[in-house]
């Protein structure tokens, strides 16, 4: 069996302690939903589910519509694919393999801040023949850029499954500008906010199970200790641009053992968990454009007409 080769920046230790704090804080980030195996358990089911979770569905139908159109662009020689929140990584082996076919020598660096997912995706890439080496950090922090910095190949970098709207994408985008080399390339996706469709394909009993799967480790259960509430808002940094939030609020009196501490909360208490950002098509391509100083190159949708995947390149500076 090959050692699997993995560098850490985010490590075991830190996840607990954000859980821990975030508790406290009565926020929980991103990262945690993928960090409990429950958590892991419960994603895998909505991904490949008889209905797996929409957003899955799109981004992966995408990718494997288009894999050889976007190779195209890609001589052959050597690449590096970038997976900045690749998760177990099956969107990313359709890329890598259709850089292969059209002649590139490619290698696959996925960033994740889950080891179980992050495991599944250096697993699948070595598996096939590929040189695949994961970070584990979280990608929404400054460093994890730091540590990619270094680059002797062309790159093409993947945001991928709407990840962009998990963490700030204004921001993120204008970190990614800092990154990217003229040479580099991005393929980026996000959903297309619709009032109703969109909290639809959250607001159902198998992403309720996922989003509630942090929570259900510490032995509570959604509808009996207290209720997931999704809902929906406008952020007026951007027209066009929306956030799905959600929060559990507490329906009696809790208090739950966690690492040797004890949470309380009163009934009617709320702990808010991280959002995810929708777009209308006009802020997604205007935000690629200004924030992150990206020329779309190619554009993709979705025929139900509620996902867009952008191949966008540096702007000539």
């Amino acid at each position: 069996m090959t050692a699997l080769r993995i560098d850490v920046l985010l490590t075991e230790a830190d996840l607990a302690e954000e859980f821990l704090s975030g508790l406290e804080r009565r926020y929980l980030p991103e990262i945690l939903f993928y960090w409990f195996p429950l958590s892991v358990r419960a994603w895998l089911d909505l991904c490949r589910g008889e209905q797996p979770y929409r957003n899955y569905s799109r981004s992966r139908h995408l990718v494997a519509k288009h894999a050889a159109e976007i190779a195209l662009r890609f001589g052959a020689g050597a690449h590096e694919v970038v997976s900045l929140g690749s998760g177990q990584g099956d969107k990313d082996l359709l890329l890598l393999q259709a850089l292969r076919e059209k002649g590139a020598s490619v290698r696959y660096r996925p960033v994740d801040s889950s080891q179980a997912l992050l495991e599944r995706a250096v697993a699948g890439a070595a598996g096939a023949g590929f040189d695949a080496r994961g970070l584990k950090a979280d990608v929404g922090r400054p460093r994890t850029a730091g540590a990619l910095a270094d680059a002797d190949a062309p790159r093409l970098y993947l945001v991928l499954g709407n990840s962009i709207g998990v963490i700030d994408p204004l921001a993120f985008l204008r970190e990614l500008r800092a990154l990217l080399r003229p040479e580099d390339r991005l393929l980026l996706d996000g959903e297309i906010f619709e009032p109703g469709e969109t909290l639809a394909g959250y607001d159902n009993p198998t992403n309720r199970r996922f989003a509630f799967a942090p929570l259900s480790s510490l032995g509570l259960e959604d509808g009996r200790d207290g209720d997931l509430v999704f809902g929906s808002e406008a952020d007026p940094r951007r027209g066009g641009l929306h956030v799905v939030s959600k929060h559990f609020r507490a329906g009696r009196r809790l208090r739950v053992p966690v690492a040797g501490r004890w949470i309380e909360m009163d009934a009617g208490e709320r702990i808010a968990m991280n959002g995810s950002y929708k777009f209308s098509r006009a802020a997604f391509l205007g935000m690629i454009r200004e924030e992150g100083a990206f020329e779309p190159l190619d554009e993709y949708r979705t025929d139900d007409r509620g996902f867009l995947m952008v191949l966008a390149a540096p702007a000539a500076r």
